[in-house]
């Protein structure tokens, strides 16, 4: 492109994207740039908030393990580096000697992570809730009970449940579904694990604390990266038993990593508020839409179970490309191209809050008029 090129839309979106003014109906946090990176952790640099770690132990790498774990009010938790990492040291450390571990089908686990458990610590995955946000407790109980009265004995050591479910559209499973699960496994002595990367999500939607979705499981993994303003990492947390020793199983896997205190004090950082700031911009967004409803041509619906994941349906006479553009023109980012999705979508995020719905809204009715 020469300098004289009109900016792609590519281009125009980058823009945008790095815009503090702009409303980012994409992914679960605010954008973030290296620049505003850099100047983050000069800032904690300059107030002192940072202290250097130990290959991932101490300094401020424990400030945040000790603050996630008093969050979900578990007695100890583990930075990692992935929450990939994080869900697998969970179910190997749950499984033990048993090597099945029960999840959906539709999970991140089963899906999006190369059978890691088979062919990294010889776990099994056993899938329920095919196509399905979730399953039930009478599918888990009938695996259980597969498990153990078979010709060769094979107990479940673990089960995982991913809430909100990325793959169905960001639903959560249910309350009394988990809940449910939860009490059946504690029956059968079956340890429990949450993948709760977008825990903070779920708990905006439903109106449940994160302390009460967390009392259910042993263990809980957080996201660092998805909303609180982190490159990478995560936080696996749990009883003092379950998480003493597990820098172990970290290091094994190539990840005592050196300096990790600069990402956990960013994370550290965006921890500070953000639940107060989330469930403002949620609920900021239920009355959003409620407004954009009334712009002719133009339909945002929640999906049963949703969390902060949209539709955005639009009448056939509006264009959804230039609809798109305008709204990227007017500061409005949408996610674009769909990818796998089969309608437009928005998520919630706290970029919401930084303009009037009154603005926002006027911007999709002219979007909509002029595409």
């Amino acid at each position: 492109m020469n300098d004289s090129d009109p900016p792609n839309f590519e281009d125009r979106r980058a823009i945008k994207l790095s815009d503090q003014e702009s409303v980012v109906f994409a992914g679960d946090g605010e954008p973030q740039t290296a620049e505003c990176t850099i100047q983050k952790l000069g800032e904690l640099l300059a107030a002192g908030g940072l202290a250097q770690d130990n290959y991932s132990r101490g300094g401020t790498v424990e400030a945040l393990e000790r603050r996630v774990a008093k969050d979900l009010g578990k007695e100890a938790a583990i930075w990692m580096p992935s929450g990939t990492l994080a869900n697998h040291l969970a179910l190997r450390r749950h499984s033990g000697i048993n090597s099945r571990v029960v999840l959906q089908e539709q999970s991140h686990i089963y899906h999006d992570e190369g059978d890691a458990l088979a062919r990294l610590s010889g776990l099994t995955a056993i899938p329920l809730g095919f196509n399905s946000p979730h399953f039930t407790a009478d599918e888990l109980h009938s695996a259980i009970n597969q498990s153990v009265d078979g010709r060769v004995l094979n107990p479940i050591g673990a089960v995982s449940i991913e809430s909100p479910v990325r793959r169905q559209a960001g639903q959560v499973v249910p309350w009394e579904v988990m809940k449910e699960i939860t009490e059946l496994c504690a029956e059968e002595r079956v340890p429990t694990h949450l993948d709760g990367a977008r825990l903070y999500m779920m708990s905006a939607a439903t109106g449940i604390g994160i302390k009460k979705y967390s009392g259910l499981f042993d263990s809980v993994y957080l996201s660092m990266y998805k909303y609180f303003g982190s490159p990478f990492g995560a936080v696996l947390a749990g009883t003092s038993e379950f998480i003493e020793g597990m820098y172990h199983d970290r290091r094994m896997f190539g990840s005592g990593l050196s300096s990790a205190y600069l990402i956990a004090g960013l994370s550290l950082d965006g921890i500070d508020g953000f639940e107060r700031r989330y469930n403002e911009a949620f609920a900021k967004a239920g009355t959003l839409f409620a407004e954009i409803n009334r712009v002719p041509g133009v339909t945002v619906r929640t999906f049963e179970h949703g969390s902060n994941i949209f539709e955005l349906l639009l009448e056939p006479d509006i264009n959804e490309e230039h609809f798109v553009e305008n709204l990227l023109d007017a500061g409005i980012v949408l996610p674009w191209p769909r990818g796998g999705w089969p309608t437009l979508v928005l998520h919630v995020n706290t970029t919401v809050l930084r303009r009037t719905n009154s603005d926002i809204v006027g911007a999709f009715a002219e979007s909509a008029s002029g595409s």
